[in-house]
Order: C-alpha cells, then sequence, then structure tokens
C-alpha cells in the first residue's frame, strides 16, 4: 500500500514538474516577446505567434490547475488558496481580441503580463528544484520571485512614465526606481502617473514581506555555519584527549 502511494506520488511531481518546465519555456517567450516591445517599440503582441503562445499558456494554466485540484485531496482548500492562480490564466487578451474590445496602450501593456504572473512562479519553482535543500530551494525561489517582479515592474513603469515624466530618460532610469523601491529606500523618482504610483507602493510592500525572509536565511546560514564550527571543535578536542591518553604510560 505504501509503495503504491509512494509511486503515485512520485508520478504526481513528474507530472507537475514537466508541466512546470514547459510553461516555463513559453513564459521565457513571453519574457522576451514584451522586453523587444518595451526597447525597441515593437508591437509584439499583434502578431498571430505571440497571441497563440500566449493561449496555448493559458491553457496549461488551466490544465495544471485543474489537475492539480483534481488530485489534491481537500479540492476545497486547494480551490481557495490557489483560487489567483484561476484568475492569471484565464487568457484575457485572446478573449479582448476575438469580441473586438479596445483599450488604451496602457491597459493593453499591463494586460500582457498577466501570464507571467503563473509563469514568475513556475520559474520560481523550477529554480528552487535546482537547490540543494529546502531552506536555499525556499530563499532561491523567493529571490527568483523578486528579481523577476522587480523586472515586469520596471518594464510597465518605463512604458508608463516617460513620455510623462521628465526624470524618466530611459530604460536605466526605470530600473534604478524600481530596485531603490523594492528596497523602501526609495530615489529621486517619483511616479507621476496613477499605475506608477500604485506600482511604487506595490513594489515597496513587496520589499518589505521579502527582505525578512533574506535576513532569516543569513541568520540560519550563520547559526548552522557555527554550530558545524563547534562541533568540529569538539570533535578535535575529544580526538586529542583520545590521543594524550593513549600516548600516557601505564601504571
Amino acid at each position: 500500500m505504501n509503495m503504491a502511494l509512494s509511486d503515485f506520488a512520485l508520478r504526481k511531481r513528474g507530472i507537475y514538474g514537466v508541466l512546470h518546465v514547459i510553461i516555463l519555456l513559453l513564459s521565457l517567450f513571453l519574457v522576451i516577446s514584451i522586453s523587444v516591445d518595451t526597447f525597441k517599440g515593437i508591437p509584439f503582441y499583434t502578431q498571430s505567434l505571440y497571441m497563440k503562445v500566449q493561449l496555448w499558456i493559458c491553457i496549461l494554466f488551466l490544465f495544471d490547475f485543474l489537475l492539480e485540484l483534481f488530485l489534491s485531496k481537500d479540492k476545497l482548500r486547494y480551490f481557495s488558496t490557489h483560487f489567483i492562480f484561476l484568475l492569471v490564466a484565464i487568457p484575457y487578451q485572446n478573449i479582448i481580441a476575438y469580441f473586438g474590445w479596445t483599450f488604451s496602450p496602457e491597459i493593453t501593456y499591463m494586460l500582457r503580463f498577466v501570464p507571467l504572473v503563473r509563469g514568475g512562479y513556475a520559474m520560481a519553482i523550477v529554480v528552487g528544484w535546482l537547490t540543494y535543500n529546502r531552506a536555499s530551494s525556499l530563499f532561491v525561489s523567493y529571490l527568483t520571485m523578486l528579481l523577476a517582479t522587480v523586472y515586469f515592474a520596471s518594464l510597465a513603469f518605463f512604458v508608463l512614465e516617460h513620455k510623462v515624466n521628465p526624470l524618466v530618460v530611459g530604460y536605466g532610469d526605470a530600473l534604478w526606481w524600481a530596485f531603490m523601491d523594492v528596497t523602501t529606500v526609495g530615489s529621486n523618482i517619483i511616479a507621476v502617473t496613477v499605475t506608477g504610483r500604485v506600482l511604487s507602493v506595490l513594489l515597496a510592500a513587496l520589499g518589505m514581506m521579502m527582505f525578512p525572509i533574506f535576513t532569516v536565511y543569513m541568520t540560519s546560514l550563520i547559526q548552522k555555519k557555527n554550530k558545524e564550527r563547534e562541533a568540529y571543535y569538539q570533535q578535535m578536542e575529544a580526538e586529542s584527549e583520545k590521543t594524550a591518553k593513549q600516548q600516557q604510560p601505564a601504571n
């Protein structure tokens, strides 16, 4: 019975792993496309290839959500705790294009980031698997999500602010603003658009949540090293005492 449960858990983890890797690879395509659009002003989201890839990513998100919901023991709890993943799995841009709805360029640009929320989550999971223990895996996953959020926020901030904010001349200014804002230190660049101000608050809140995790991780790492050093010295002392006793002349 236990062997059967163990094999089922391994198969389930393998299915999740394949899905997350596929989602990660397709999400990287979206990241590159959005970056190209931002830096060169190419309307990448109007191309059929981008729309098809985004649709397939959202379909995979929905399939992943439904599969995990089906395999979970407490389905109601899973649905309530993963409801946000269902929201980001909806292909909003494809629905908007199908019905012919039109929005402002800023809203259209921001909607393109919705699938990347789940893509960033998948990226954090895959990166976390590459680490050697659970604590490091958790820390690296959080760090990956933090850096991804900072990058996406800097892209959105640059698109929204560089035409109306004289302090945002190039993308470097937006990236500087994002990193300084997430550290809660702040910079001389102040958002002038409503969305830019919302991003400023969200990044600062994210930084306040994430940096204590870094502090706890570093503290636990130092404590672990100190314990290893103490154990090493105790072992050396024990070996020295043992050697001294062996060298004492017998009475």
